[in-house]
């Protein structure tokens, strides 16, 4: 399969009052995609060891020292050429075949209250016929019901609250579709990622980190976009979970003030220069 080549990262800059005991989930760990390089540097020189989470995600546990730090990480990853996978007469698997490791998929979560979606789930897709087709059709309806609002929502908001207003974040609209697939008997799973500009037009806001999803259908998970209903190029999961609480990018326990955060994720050539970047985005993580 042809391969691409992403420039992937973040950059955090805290202020801490005092020592704070992080946890950050922002490195690529999964074997999807392929690992050409990466590296963690920090201002100034924190020690950092490595976690694993009950979901297999990999993350760095440190201290912020008091005063103010930055870490950063950045890779270089090769993904597929190629859209995300799809099967149209993926079929839903029944509750008691599924495996004992997808049930958690199913369960109501802090942000993805299937339960109280029930009703609204089972009354909007009900009567279509179980299978990838009719999560196609939560996912259009989610895209269309909530309307994406840049910075529009808060740690707070909830599954129950885009559904009701009508607005949110990638978050949110991940959200929503998970509740309702949750809703249905249909594992779904909340993934934090990247996700570059590759063969669409780049967005006007600045790069971010991005929120998808995946549902368990015939014996397999399955990428669902509901921020952009569509297959896309450059899915790179970070994290995978129940919702947000389980993926949280940066997790302190303390309250220093997040001064900046910068997220770089583009395709670059043989190179290693950028290629197709968005209006007045730098990739060298400017700190000031």
């Amino acid at each position: 399969m042809n391969t691409r080549t992403l420039a992937i990262g973040a950059s955090f800059r805290h202020v801490a009052q005092l020592p704070t005991p992080t946890l950050a989930l922002i490195e690529h760990k999964h074997d999807e995609v392929e690992t050409v390089s990466s590296s963690w540097t920090t201002s100034p020189e924190i020690e950092m060891t490595d976690f694993t989470d009950l979901y297999g995600n990999v993350g760095k546990r440190f201290i912020l020292p008091a005063g103010e730090s930055v870490y950063k990480y950045s890779a270089v990853v090769k993904v597929p050429d190629a859209l995300d996978e799809a099967d149209v007469d993926a079929p839903q698997v029944p509750v008691e075949e599924l495996p004992d490791d997808v049930l958690p998929f199913l369960w109501p979560s802090r942000y993805c209250q299937s339960d109280v979606l029930a009703r609204d789930a089972w009354t909007l897709f009900g009567s279509q016929e179980p299978g990838y087709r009719r999560v196609q059709e939560i996912s259009s309806f989610v895209h269309e019901r909530v309307q994406y609002r840049t910075g529009s929502t808060m740690s707070w908001y909830t599954a129950v609250d885009a559904f009701n207003n009508g607005y949110g974040i990638c978050r949110d609209l991940a959200h929503t579709f998970i509740a309702l697939c949750r809703a249905m008997n249909v594992p779904a799973r909340y993934v934090s990622g990247y996700l570059p500009d590759m063969d669409v037009p780049p967005l006007p806001t600045e790069m971010d980190f991005h929120a998808f999803t995946e549902v368990y259908l015939g014996g397999r998970w399955w990428t669902f976009d509901p921020r952009h209903d569509a297959r896309r190029k450059g899915h790179v999961a970070i994290s995978r979970g129940r919702d947000a609480v389980d993926c949280a990018l940066a997790t302190t326990f303390g309250n220093p003030w997040l001064k900046r955060m910068l997220v770089t994720s583009h395709e670059v050539d043989e190179a290693g220069e950028p290629v197709g970047l968005r209006t007045g985005y730098d990739p060298q993580f400017p700190e000031d």
